[in-house]
């Protein structure tokens, strides 16, 4: 695992992934576009990614995509962790997610990684089976994790 950065070029790749990890995929123009924007950066590998916003000091995930083959072999938290050190040399000094509130393992990465719940939108996520509350997640970048 060797995540490098994202460019413009990897907008089709990043919707593939994306169509793979998630029943409501963005398009590979949606991802043209967000990184044509200077404040999104972002890493990839061969079989995931991360997308980062950056606001005023503080970064938000926009999305983590991970191919299911993939999951649970420790990419999630590669890329997280490149991202946060990433943010963090930007002088970033927190970093914010949502994440669907029925997501164990992506709440049990987020928590493990030092995240902490500052929110709750509800409804969120619109599903075939309904709506889902989204949580909203904070790490500060300027300390460890707990």
């Amino acid at each position: 695992m060797n995540p490098r950065p994202v460019d413009a070029r990897d907008a089709p790749a990043l919707a593939a992934l994306h169509a793979s990890a998630f029943a409501a995929p963005w398009p590979a123009s949606a991802f043209a576009d967000l990184l044509a924007q200077s404040e999104v950066f972002g890493l990839v590998d061969e079989d995931g990614f991360i997308l980062i916003r950056i606001a005023g000091g503080e970064a938000e995930v926009l999305t983590l995509a991970v191919a299911p083959e993939r999951r649970r072999q420790g990419l999630a938290r590669t890329l997280l962790t490149a991202a946060l050190t990433l943010a963090r040399s930007r002088g970033i000094d927190a970093m914010f997610l949502e994440v669907a509130a029925d997501n164990q393992a992506a709440l049990g990465l987020y928590r493990g990684a030092g995240f902490e719940q500052v929110g709750r939108r509800r409804g969120y996520y619109a599903g075939p089976a309904g709506t889902t509350d989204a949580l909203v997640l904070r790490r500060e970048l300027n300390s460890p994790p707990a």
